[in-house]
């Protein structure tokens, strides 16, 4: 097969006439600036790139062998090795650890990218696919997170947003600093769970992103949210999407027009966009987000199983509990599948209570006469 140039082509990443003082390193170094040269003109970020590339280096090291001589036995050994101790790997973890040496065995025995020939005329063996189906896991279901992975309760929604409110309370009758930033968190959670936000999208909320509801014009600029960092597929730039108020929820509306009117100037913000700013004029981190509420959970001594992902699925809950159509609540937050809305989805028991008690009656209630 004529050479084609390719992103991630052997010619391309080795420099004929060359000789190497360690050529298996140098050859193994060149494949993966090529493959990640070949994801990156698929338009994958860095920091999908990146990750993998890592991984391919430490199965390397594990084996202490080079793709032209991997074997699907080293794959069981590795993936052994994960699953095993006290540092066990969740099955998606595992999974995707093996795709990417799919992927990349995918890429290193595709002759279009000449790496077999050279492997052959170099060391005298070619690479081979080392993922099976039968020594790869299968994915056999929808959700794959750990069982403790759950909404809030009603209760323990309002429990944590009370303790959010007090701590800005007690800071104000202590006289401390760190009222408004405190003011702040409570917003900014109440805003995750009132809009249905996973993290990134709530920090990269700016002042341009709040928008009216032409259907509720009391609720002014804060009736709908601009989500313009929405979660992407790979290769493709981030997915954009409008999330309206509920009426359910518009006391997060209030909360929004406090923050934004009367506490958010205070920081002092000058030209910067963001809407949660920073006593230092930045953007608010996901790494904050995920500490303080760690933080306001525990002094709440909630389930450790909460995380900030479930104010999300608490928001998708409550909305089918509401009486919203599923298909609302999909655009809502922006999933692509109503399957995935599915899985997010775990109604109260006094929701499935009042929803049999209404088919019983339907079902058994009498007959009015003369009907």
């Amino acid at each position: 097969m004529p050479r084609v140039d390719v992103p991630g082509a052997a010619h391309l990443e080795l420099v004929d006439g060359v000789l190497h003082l360690d050529e298996q390193s140098a050859v193994f170094e060149a494949m993966l600036r090529g493959w990640a040269c070949q994801q990156r003109s698929r338009l994958l970020t860095v920091g999908t790139v990146e990750p993998r590339v890592r991984l391919l280096r430490r199965f390397q090291d594990f084996t202490g062998e080079y793709p032209w001589r991997w074997t699907p036995g080293d794959v069981e050994e590795f993936t052994t090795s994960m699953v095993s101790g006290t540092s066990s790997r969740a099955v998606s973890t595992v999974r995707g650890y093996q795709t990417t040496l799919r992927l990349f065995c995918d890429y290193v025995t595709d002759a279009r990218y000449d790496w077999p020939q050279q492997c052959v005329d170099r060391f005298g063996s070619a690479p081979t696919q080392v993922c099976h189906e039968w020594n790869t896991v299968a994915h056999l279901a929808d959700f794959e997170g750990g069982p403790g992975r759950r909404p809030f309760s009603h209760d323990e929604l309002q429990a944590f947003f009370d303790h959010a409110d007090a701590r800005v309370e007690a800071i104000v009758k202590a006289g401390r600093k760190g009222a408004l930033a405190a003011l702040r968190d409570a917003q900014m959670f109440k805003t995750a769970y009132a809009f249905g936000l996973r993290r990134n999208e709530l920090v990269r909320l700016d002042m341009v992103d709040l928008r009216p509801n032409p259907h509720v014009r009391e609720w002014g600029r804060y009736g709908s949210l601009h989500v313009r960092y929405g979660k992407a597929q790979r290769g493709s730039p981030p997915r954009r999407r409008t999330v309206l108020a509920v009426p359910e929820l518009d006391w997060a509306v209030e909360g929004m027009r406090q923050w934004v009117e009367q506490a958010r100037d205070r920081f002092a913000p000058g030209a910067h966009s963001a809407l949660w700013v920073t006593e230092r004029r930045s953007r608010v981190s996901v790494r904050y987000v995920d500490e303080r509420f760690a933080q306001l959970r525990d002094e709440l001594g909630l389930d450790k199983a909460l995380v900030p992902h479930a104010l999300r699925h608490s928001y998708v809950t409550h909305l089918i509990e509401y009486g919203y159509p599923e298909r609302f609540v999909q655009e809502q937050v922006g999933h692509h599948y109503a399957s995935t809305t599915a899985i997010y989805t775990s109604v109260s028991n006094d929701f499935k209570n009042q929803v049999l008690a209404k088919a019983l009656d339907r079902v058994y209630s009498p007959v009015e006469e003369g009907a």
